[in-house]
């Protein structure tokens, strides 16, 4: 009975990867969880007890990874800190982490579960993607010993990692990953003292992996898909959105466009810290995306991929993005002028004064223009158009170059750049550019309700962000986020 049901599993492998291979195409899965949270206490909790916890979460996961193989998708990504939770302390988070070897060791927890330390979440999680016949993408937590001949070693003798791993259709160990940049409250866990860059080959492209914060820096995510050219990469988020540039949708989907590939994101869902926004995009688009502020469900996302988006004809032209904006003179000068904060960061902006028209606005060495008409100029909404050029410091430094077309909060020209969801104004056109010194250049429009534009704009080879047709929405922000990673 155990050869035969070894034979089966083998067969439907193979015809699994057979079907991957005939296609140009991937079905791609995401889940957004409603995560189930551990008490807040002082005291680490016995490890049946963490098990417990996890294991309720892994039900809730099964779950999503049964419907999505059932709908035929080959991967599914779930997020970052969706076994577990948040509320550790270094001490509480111990009994939940598990050792998580290389995956050079060639491991199907699944089948050979007793090979290495105790790891029932890894055996688990095999499991699932085993019986599914999918790849499967999980976050935990990685612990690994260390002694005193090493400098870097922490007074407990122990280093604790924030860790992705990917377990393919039988259910092997594919890929870890230690997450590099932690945020701010990630005090539980140590830095790798090297950043990873962790790709794998699939039948239907190549992947890399990378955890939440790490998306804002140079290491490891652009070495991914610049330097190792990975098809698609793979995202466990715990997203806290922040308007108006930073909610997880608007950016998540930016960065697919402006790096070229696909981008799997799965956020967690609890909207006491602002957490939603989950997506599958393209570098031509969102093919479906969730964003869900009312209500505390969790949900699955399933769409169809390109497997080689570079060679696929919808794949966008590469982009010279200072190449329009530094080609013209300047608007005509400005009597609106002022300045405000964004997320810590002061912006020059300046009003849009009139129905329709032509604006300059300069920061240092970035000049951002904007051709524009409005459907009808209200005179209970305010837009701005804005320019940042410099460093940001609050919960990390990274220097960044931004243009934007803004919705203010109020007619009080102070509240531009607070956050704001809502929008009563349609614009016939807009065209947005700016004299970047950087190449990477992220390109967001964000409507009414946290409502993306899919299709709806469009980017040209010379760096004008343009809308494509008449957005058919109110328009909260169009923006070119650029990230200058060699002034950080």
């Amino acid at each position: 009975m155990l050869l035969s049901q070894t034979l089966l599993h083998a067969a439907v492998f193979a015809l699994t990867v057979f079907q991957a291979l005939a296609s140009k195409t991937f079905i791609a899965a995401v889940y957004e969880h409603a995560v189930i949270l551990p008490d807040d206490t002082d005291e680490p909790v016995s490890p049946d007890k963490a098990l417990a916890l996890m294991n309720k979460n892994m039900d809730v996961l099964e779950g999503a990874i049964k419907e999505a193989a059932q709908q035929g998708a080959h991967i599914i990504v779930t997020p970052e800190d969706g076994i577990y939770g948040w509320r550790f302390t270094r001490e509480t988070i111990y009994p939940y982490l598990e050792d998580i070897p290389d995956p050079v060791v060639n491991w199907i927890p699944c089948t050979d579960p007793t090979r290495f330390a105790p790891a029932p979440v890894q055996e688990r999680l095999s499991c699932m993607a085993r019986n599914n016949s999918i790849y499967v993408v999980a976050n935990i937590g990685d612990k690994k010993l260390c002694n005193s001949s090493d400098p870097g070693c922490p007074s407990d003798g122990r280093y604790h990692y924030n860790t992705d791993v990917v377990f393919d259709p039988e259910g092997k160990l594919v890929a870890r990953y230690h997450k590099y940049n932690l945020f701010l409250s990630e005090d539980q866990f140590n830095y790798p003292k090297e950043p990873e860059a962790v790709t794998f080959e699939t039948p239907f492209g190549k992947f890399g992996i990378f955890t939440c914060f790490d998306i804002l820096f140079h290491e490891p995510a652009v070495v991914l898909v610049s330097k190792l050219q990975v098809d698609t990469v793979l995202f466990p988020t715990a997203w806290m959105n922040v308007l108006p540039f930073l909610t997880a949708v608007e950016f998540h989907s930016a960065w697919a466009m402006g790096m070229r590939v696909n981008f799997l994101a799965a956020n967690t869902h609890y909207t006491s810290l602002s957490m939603t926004g989950s997506g599958i995009y393209a570098p031509n688009g969102a093919r479906t995306y969730y964003y869900n502020m009312k209500t505390e469900d969790g949900h699955l996302l399933v769409a169809e991929l390109d497997s080689h988006p570079r060679l696929s004809p919808a794949s966008p032209p590469a982009v010279n993005w200072s190449s329009y904006a530094s080609s013209i003179e300047r608007f005509s000068p400005n009597d609106h002028d002022f300045r405000g904060p964004i997320f810590h960061d002061w912006f020059t902006f300046t009003e849009l004064t009139k129905p329709a028209g032509n604006l300059t606005v300069c920061q240092k060495d970035l000049c951002c223009h904007l051709s524009y008409k409005m459907a009808g100029k209200r005179k209970d909404e305010v837009y701005v158009l804005g320019a940042f050029d410099g460093l940001h410091v609050v919960e990390g430094q990274y220097y960044l170059q931004i243009c934007t077309l803004l919705k203010c909060n109020s007619t009080d020209p102070n509240t531009c750049g607070q956050p704001v969801e809502t929008a009563q104004t349609k614009f016939e056109m807009f065209s947005l550019s700016g004299t970047f010194g950087t190449n990477y250049v992220f390109p967001e429009v964000l409507y009414s309700r946290v409502q993306l534009a899919p299709g709806e704009f469009e980017v040209l080879n010379d760096g004008r962000l343009i809308s494509k047709t008449r957005p058919t929405k109110p328009v909260v922000t169009v923006t070119l986020f650029g990230r200058w990673y060699e002034k950080d």
